[in-house]
């Protein structure tokens, strides 16, 4: 019985990362067809979902909702959405500094979370239900407040061609003023991408030109996964 409960002590913390290679995968797709708002309010119907399934796991005694809830919170968080997104409605002198807080925000919320499971706190036996769902409790939030934000102005422009709704949004995100040289700057980067081949995984793998640039994501990725921080 030992070895059953550490298989599926092992299975449950590694289908939050099965979930996050299907959501990876399918997240270009996704953004060009839907948009980012769209998916990112998606995204937050799934991860409220999955908190609900997670904290009535202890009720219904299935630990197959856990396995579920953490899927689809693997399917939530890792499509990449949340840095394009607040990337591509930020003013230009503040972009960098917006992308930057996404990975600042990620960090904070895994001490958060690793401080909030300690046993004085959530990580008790009756109160651990309320930690597995306390992840859709920002879900919500966002839920509620992202259909207040327009369409990114980029994905407007380049992908549905509508630029009257692009000059729009950017008043809106941005106030009333001379934009013109952001719209500029879209339209450049529309033009690149015409002239640009996008390639598939397999491509990416196969092209030299790019071997060595591959090589070095592919050992820091890997660097950062044995590093043991998901032990923790």
């Amino acid at each position: 019985q030992q070895d059953n409960l550490l298989f599926l002590w092992s299975i449950t913390v590694s289908i939050f990362g099965i979930g996050g290679l299907l959501g990876s995968s399918g997240s270009r797709y996704l953004t060009v067809k839907f948009g980012k708002k769209k998916c990112l309010l998606c995204n937050n119907v799934l991860m409220i979902v999955a908190a609900s399934i997670m904290g009535c796991s202890k009720i219904s005694q299935s630990f197959e909702m856990i396995l579920i809830g953490r899927f689809m919170c693997g399917l939530s968080l890792c499509v990449p959405l949340h840095h394009q997104y607040v990337g591509e409605i930020s003013p230009r002198k503040l972009r960098g500094f917006a992308n930057s807080t996404s990975s600042f925000f990620w960090s904070l919320g895994k001490a958060v979370g690793q401080i909030s499971g300690q046993r004085e706190l959530l990580g008790s036996q009756t109160l651990w239900p309320m930690l597995m769902a306390s992840c859709g409790v920002p879900a919500l939030v966002q839920l509620v407040t992202l259909p207040f934000f327009p369409e990114s102005p980029p994905y407007l422009l380049m992908h549905k061609g509508d630029q009257e709704g692009c000059k729009k949004a950017i008043r809106q995100l941005w106030g009333e003023g001379q934009h013109q040289a952001e719209i500029d700057d879209i339209m450049k980067e529309k033009a690149t991408m015409k002239n640009t081949k996008i390639l598939s995984v397999l491509e990416l793998v196969k092209e030299p030109a790019f071997r060595w640039q591959l090589y070095m994501i592919v050992i820091l990725t890997a660097t950062i996964q044995l590093c043991g921080i998901n032990a923790v």
